[in-house]
């Protein structure tokens, strides 16, 4: 097919006349308006890196699609499965496949509905399909007659979360070298504080949100697509592990969304290395070694912790984590790739962190990180912070030409190109040579 044909198929799915022309008033508010091509699909306006040009796949303006994707996961053949939040209530969400037509036109079949806030969506040791649910963990067959008759639960009973009650509904997993499951629980508040401001302890002075969430768990994989109900904790002290991530060392990583406090520089996010027994901090800490407000030094032991791998701007929301060993970008191989999610200045990026053999981040001391609109600003003196470049420099809103970013998921397709959800501007990208 001529790439004007596919150009041509996408912005009229999209509601948008080629090559930039003006929007009609089922457009987005959050519009990404296309500017030329991007190796075949129509690009967005955003200034990437030298050598990289972002696409646009997809951007809901009707009823047909997800409203919020999020999870992302290459098909064979060229198709797609996108999770789809729906919103932050329990059962709006739904697992989608996305298709493309002989003129390139996008197809979307919702293959499961009614579902609550997933999220991650990937292939299990056994080659099956498994999604995480706010409180479950299923598998289904997309391939099935009737895709939604095929799911079935594989863990159930993780905490039934609600966004006011528990500040971290969603779960994510990541699949361990031996099968077993590692699932993330998140904190249910921010800090761990009673209405007045005060500790909610424990006998032994310890916050009592801790013994059942905050944590990575461990479920035994029993083989033929069955994972014990039953888990041990992995690591404590997790404020959000949405963003879990396995090296083929064996190496785990977990990027922490750190506490919600109204500075914007303070407190900073994080990436540390899980071990078997590691406590990380939350509630007590942030930073390297920084009491959080509400706990004191004596009770925050912040020298007892496991310490951050690296520092990440404060408030980025780091999201999602892969390590690309795709072909399209032999100068990325090996590195690990994350989104930066929130809504504060340090967000709306995707970044490149160089790391040693295992995996393991490389890390500098007197880094700065960009904020947007332009500028920069310091890790704190002596602070390890991620070695590396940021793909999306320019991913700021720019008023009639796109909005900030707001990428979740990442996947790496067939030919090394990097696609991407972005959930508040309900869009799918891919990253490619321009």
């Amino acid at each position: 097919m001529k790439r004007s044909h596919v150009l041509f198929a996408l912005t009229s799915a999209l509601g948008l006349v080629a090559f930039g022309g003006q929007a009609p008033a089922q457009t987005p508010a959050r519009a990404y308006l296309p500017s030329g091509e991007c190796d075949g699909r129509p690009a967005t306006t955003v200034p990437m890196a030298p050598g990289l040009c972002l696409g646009l796949v997809w951007q809901g303006a009707g009823a047909e699609g997800p409203r919020m994707p999020r999870g992302l996961m290459p098909l064979q053949g060229g198709d797609w499965l996108v999770t789809d939040l729906g919103g932050w209530d329990a059962g709006k969400g739904a697992v989608w496949r996305l298709s493309f037509a002989s003129d390139g036109a996008v197809r979307w079949r919702r293959l499961a509905g009614g579902l609550s806030m997933p999220h991650t969506v990937a292939r299990g040791p056994d080659g099956r399909i498994y999604v995480s649910e706010m409180n479950r963990i299923l598998t289904l067959e997309p391939a099935a007659a009737d895709p939604a008759a095929s799911v079935r639960t594989v863990i159930g009973d993780l905490p039934d979360n609600r966004l006011h009650d528990n500040r971290h509904p969603l779960s994510s997993f990541v699949f361990d070298g031996n099968g077993d499951l590692l699932v993330n629980v998140g904190a249910p508040s921010d800090r761990c504080l009673d209405a007045k401001g005060k500790p909610r302890t424990n006998a032994r002075g310890a916050c009592v949100e801790e013994a059942a969430t905050a944590q990575v768990r461990r479920h035994a994989y029993l083989g033929d697509g069955r994972w014990a109900e039953e888990s041990t904790v992995f690591a404590r002290g997790l404020r959000n592990s949405i963003a879990l991530v396995r090296h083929a060392s064996g190496t785990i990583l977990q990027a922490e969304n750190s506490v919600d406090l109204t500075t914007p520089e303070h407190p900073f996010d994080e990436v540390n290395v899980l071990r078997q027994g590691g406590h990380y901090g939350w509630p007590y800490c942030v930073d390297l070694q920084t009491p959080l407000p509400g706990w004191p030094a004596r009770q925050a032991r912040c020298g007892e912790r496991d310490r951050p791998t690296a520092l990440l701007p404060p408030h980025a929301a780091p999201l999602d984590m892969i390590y690309y060993e795709g072909a399209m970008f032999p100068e990325l191989r090996g590195r690990l790739l994350m989104t930066w999610h929130g809504y504060r200045r340090t967000a709306g990026r995707i970044t490149a962190v160089e790391t040693n053999a295992d995996g393991v981040p490389l890390t500098d001391v007197g880094g700065r990180y960009a904020i947007y609109p332009r500028g920069s600003l310091a890790y704190p003196a002596g602070a390890p912070s991620v070695k590396g470049k940021v793909l999306t420099p320019g991913w700021d809103r720019v008023a009639g030409r796109q909005p900030r970013g707001s990428p979740v998921v990442m996947a790496v397709a067939a030919d090394g190109s990097i696609w991407v959800t972005d959930d508040r501007s309900r869009a799918i990208l891919r990253i490619a040579r321009p």
